[in-house]
């Protein structure tokens, strides 16, 4: 059975409008979420750190950029995906090596499946191709808002 995204997301792994100053910072601002939510281990910041470093998430897509970091299912308790809309654009290492690229929008998946990782990083791809989608969520006033932007998004991308 295929699972959809909308049961990785919840309100409380919102946050609109973060303030950040690298990804490193954004890891340190959006695993303590999870970790409190009971979602990850107290490992998964070091384990988003490392994998970051091995395999870079940035993505250039045209006038708003993402970044989808994961790490190994060894630090996830269980599933849950956590999006972060940043105040100001922060530079991560582009996903095809190709230096960096200033992202507004991270989605940091936090999954203990490999399977599941595939299917949300598919649903992901299809969201993130839909640059109005991106525009509404990075001029969404809260979390809120955000939240019901990215949940009610159709992800039939079949």
């Amino acid at each position: 059975m295929t699972r959809s995204i909308r049961e990785f997301l919840r309100r409380d792994l919102v946050v609109s409008n973060l303030e950040a100053k690298s990804a490193e910072d954004v890891f340190k601002k959006m695993s303590p979420i999870l970790f409190e939510a009971g979602f990850v281990e107290n490992s998964f910041f070091n384990g988003l750190v490392d994998r970051e470093n091995k395999f870079p998430t940035g993505l250039l897509l045209g006038k708003y950029n993402v970044a989808i970091p994961h790490t190994d299912a060894v630090h996830v308790k269980k599933p849950a995906i956590a999006i972060a809309t940043l105040k100001d654009p922060v530079e991560f290492n582009c996903m095809d090596g190709n230096g960096s690229v200033a992202v507004n929008i991270v989605f940091t998946m936090a999954l203990n499946e490999p399977h599941s990782q595939i299917v949300m990083l598919q649903q992901l791809m299809f969201l993130i191709q839909n640059e109005s989608i991106l525009e509404n969520m990075l001029q969404a006033k809260n979390s809120d808002k955000v939240y019901d932007i990215v949940s009610s998004f159709n992800y039939n991308c079949e």
